[in-house]
């Protein structure tokens, strides 16, 4: 392999999704760089990868970014993976792809399953585009104001959310974007015990209202 940095799309659940030319390039990279490592080892565990893990997360990709680059110059190809989905996409990634392009270095993708693309397609309203918004803030203030931006939107939204966030969403579109607003949710997909439901915030919230929510959700709030 070309010494460059290589952007790998892993399953986002199912791990029959990954592609052969991921897998290929995994086995054949010097390193990988992966979110979670004990997460990724799932997957290399499945498909006999042998490469060497190293971490690569929020919170120390500013000096992997250096470590990185040095990697690269030196001639390696350094693999970078996710816990699942596309790399940089609200996850850990795009630092270190900046970081990369402005240093002249090759940058290439390996293109794989995302939750985005997944529950667009599953929600049947994603024909003319969509707009991707990813996580909320944390904080309520944040949240509405990130919100209340998407009032008049002509194209679904699409949000990430913890399953721990799920029911007090539903109240904030509720509240800052009207009752009558049509939400879709996806959760666990691809996955054993994916579930798929529209319909507006509250009969979301009542469905979910006495369950133990679990798995990450991607949230699609339909426009006007």
């Amino acid at each position: 392999m070309e010494a460059g940095l290589y952007i790998v799309g892993t399953p986002i659940g199912n791990l029959g999704d990954v592609s052969f030319r991921s897998l290929e390039t995994l086995k054949e990279a010097d390193v990988v760089m992966a979110e979670d490592t004990r997460h990724s080892r799932r997957l290399f565990d499945r498909y006999e990868i042998k490469t060497r893990l190293m971490s690569c997360h929020k919170f120390n990709e500013a000096q992997r970014s250096e470590q990185i680059i040095e990697r690269i110059r030196n001639g390696e190809a350094v693999a970078m993976v996710t816990d699942s989905g596309m790399p940089a996409i609200s996850d850990p990634g795009a630092r270190v792809v900046a970081a990369c392009i402005a240093a002249g270095v090759l940058v290439t993708a390996i293109p794989g399953p995302t939750a985005v693309a997944t529950a667009v397609a599953l929600s049947g309203w994603g024909e003319k585009g969509f707009i991707f918004a990813g996580f909320l803030p944390h904080k309520s203030g944040g949240r509405k104001r990130d919100l209340v931006k998407w009032i008049d939107a002509d194209l679904p939204v699409v949000l990430y959310e913890s399953p721990y966030r799920l029911l007090k969403l539903m109240g904030e579109i509720e509240e800052h974007l009207g009752p009558g607003r049509k939400v879709f949710l996806g959760r666990e997909l691809t996955k054993k015990f994916e579930e798929l439901r529209s319909g507006t915030p509250a009969e979301i919230r009542d469905a979910f209202a006495n369950r133990n929510v679990k798995g990450e959700c991607v949230v699609i709030i339909c426009p006007q």
